[in-house]
């Protein structure tokens, strides 16, 4: 009789632990952290939405988009993002990159044909288009390119917008961000905020 009244006991001390703890952790440290966030960094506990100018959600500053029309084209009046190999391109709910090695014919041939397009829109070499405007990110969603991939597009945009060649230039050094704690990463470009601000101006 004694040990059922032992074993009850002890049963009765676990559930009771456990709703305190799943009160306290599961609800309660939730909130905490929840409350914290949006008090010290809504922004980013949002989800960095970028809206425009009249509140319309129109993406994120973390998720990469294309600029291109409904066949895939690049839209010339538009800085354009890096490659994309989540699901059709920038799904969020396909995250990934291609997992090619850099042997890869399959790989070797998507960069060769980005190239092409790229020389071919921007009228420039192959030799002077970056690394990051032919290759995908690990996850498929980088919102950001190189300052040098966004400068290389100044001209046409300049042109297609009918815009001085050094005023687009100016607006891409101004959204330059610099490393994360002046160490991390690289220098980058959101192309999302870039685009927004070129069609604030012009």
């Amino acid at each position: 009789m004694s040990t059922t009244r032992a074993t009850l006991r002890t049963t009765g001390v676990a559930v009771r632990a456990m709703l305190v703890f799943t009160v306290v952790l599961g609800v309660g440290y939730m909130l905490l952290v929840t409350g914290i966030g949006q008090l010290a960094l809504p922004f980013q506990a949002n989800g960095s939405p970028i809206r425009s100018s009249d509140g319309g959600l129109v993406g994120s500053a973390l998720i990469g988009q294309s600029f291109t029309d409904a066949d895939g084209a690049p839209l010339p009046e538009y800085f354009q993002s890096r490659p994309s190999a989540a699901g059709d391109g920038y799904d969020g709910g396909a995250s990934s990159g291609s997992n090619l090695g850099p042997n890869n014919d399959d790989l070797i041939a998507a960069v060769a044909a980005r190239q092409a397009r790229i020389s071919e829109l921007d009228g420039v070499t192959l030799q002077e288009i970056p690394a990051d405007a032919v290759t995908a990110s690990g996850s498929g969603l980088d919102p950001d390119i190189s300052p040098g991939y966004a400068l290389l597009q100044v001209p046409r945009i300049a042109t297609e917008r009918g815009m001085d060649e050094q005023d687009v230039r100016a607006l891409v050094e101004k959204h330059v961000q610099s490393r994360d704690l002046g160490f991390l990463g690289e220098e980058r470009v959101n192309v999302l905020q870039l685009n927004q601000a070129l069609d604030a101006v012009g």
